[in-house]
């Protein structure tokens, strides 16, 4: 992975800068992320990006080339530059681990290190939590409303080409089957699947002539578009070519719901029983609740997921929480900050039901309940990431646990109050 040095921000080597030279660079201090309230309508959060920002952590590297344009635009003084040649990070940190929900105030991420050493990480942290934090977040409702039936990520072409990774990596964690994005693939093992476009039956005299081709070079369990032109005679085209063992057909425009009955009803009438329905076409989780009754098999879904649903940012914060032991926070009016070095626990009733969020202090001598759970895991010491992170496969594990604990309210894809409320527990700042 390429260095991620240049993630950071001007104002971010202002500080650092000023800090160095008053002597107040080498305080110890406890930054904290968290989101002051979920994004409107939304009842809970999904964390994700967290895997991938211990990596970036680990590659945060001040290289010559980064050297000389820092010193070319006179962004920082020689002894700042001299510091950033040498940084690497040395401090700990705890967090939600990818997968793991979060609501207003939980503290998603916990960085105990000097100030100059962890103030340079606000933009990298806050850039990769709130991007696959959002995604992740829009995902898992859309699996919910799918109700068990396949998901598959194909957005690539309506975001950025980096973004298009990792969102495909947020939404797979969130519980979508597979992605048509083949760098996802290959970095993360994420399956991929995807079929023509219509761009490849125009290529073709008619549409028998692309059906066949098709279904020569991937045989007949692949997936035929059919509603390049008319949708009736299209799944018929399909079937008399491939026969009644064709994998699957997609249907991309019209009323899905209607589309999906009649294309039912047809396949059935020629012998195509188990051949899929697959739709497509600017979905999101309420168009794909709404398609629940109808007989689709799987949904392909691109721009809703990669641009958040209407939510494109998590909103997370990155505080400074404590300097030298002492609590410090924000009181500025509707932004304020919390201070602390705190931890989160969730309580949960004996049927595995969550019932709420408890932050409390780090310092507070806390006795957990039967079905009490520590929401933090450590994640980096003394720099290192520690061994014991959740894999993408126990991310997505954890995540459906998670989603299963929540009330059955909270997962009303409605306006609402957040799935679990979060409670203080004791004084939380001083």
């Amino acid at each position: 992975m390429k260095s991620t040095a240049l993630l950071t921000d001007h104002y971010e080597l202002t500080m650092l800068a000023a800090a160095l030279r008053d002597g107040t660079g080498d305080r110890p201090c406890v930054f904290e992320v968290f989101a002051r309230r979920l994004p409107d309508g939304r009842r809970y959060g999904v964390v994700a990006g967290v895997n991938r920002l211990l990596d970036a952590i680990g590659n945060f590297r001040f290289g010559e080339e980064e050297i000389d344009q820092l010193r070319r635009n006179a962004v920082v003084d020689d002894a700042t530059l001299e510091w950033l040649a040498n940084y690497r990070f040395s401090g700990d940190v705890d967090g939600y681990p990818d997968g793991e929900l979060y609501f207003p105030g939980s503290p998603v991420l916990t960085v105990r290190a000097s100030f100059a050493e962890g103030v340079v990480l606000e933009t990298l942290a806050l850039s990769i939590l709130n991007h696959d934090s959002a995604i992740a977040s829009a995902a898992a409702r859309m699996v919910t409303a799918a109700n068990g039936r396949r998901m598959i990520e194909m957005g690539s072409r309506r975001t950025h080409e980096e973004a298009a990774v990792a969102c495909a990596r947020a939404a797979y964690l969130a519980g979508f089957t597979a992605t048509s994005n083949l760098e996802a693939g290959r970095r993360h093992g994420i399956p991929t699947a995807g079929t023509c476009a219509h761009a490849f039956t125009l290529l073709h005299d008619t549409e028998e002539e692309a059906f066949r081709s098709q279904i020569e070079a991937l045989g007949v369990g692949t997936t035929l578009l059919v509603d390049t032109y008319d949708i009736t005679e299209g799944i018929k085209t399909a079937v008399a070519v491939a026969g009644p063992d064709l994998g699957a057909i997609r249907i991309d425009s019209g009323d899905l719901g209607v589309m999906a009955r009649q294309a039912r009803d047809l396949l059935d009438s020629l012998g195509a029983r188990n051949t899929r329905i697959v739709v497509s076409s600017d979905l999101d989780e309420y168009s794909i609740a709404a398609l629940r009754a109808e007989p689709v098999d799987a949904y392909g879904v691109g721009t809703s997921v990669v641009t958040g649903s209407g939510a494109p940012t998590a909103g997370m914060v990155y505080k400074l929480v404590e300097v030298d032991g002492r609590h410090v926070e924000k009181r500025s009016t509707s932004k304020q900050s919390r201070g602390g070095w705190k931890k989160a626990l969730r309580r949960h009733k004996d049927t595995g039901t969550a019932l709420e969020e408890v932050v409390f202090q780090a310092s507070a001598e806390l006795e957990l309940g039967r079905y009490d759970k520590l929401v933090q895991i450590p994640l980096m010491r003394g720099g290192q990431v520690t061994a014991d992170v959740p894999t993408l496969e126990q991310s997505r594990e954890r995540l459906r646990a998670a989603l299963v604990s929540v009330p059955w309210e909270g997962l009303k894809l409605s306006r609402g109050e957040p799935a679990i409320p979060t409670v203080y527990l004791g004084e939380v700042s001083k």
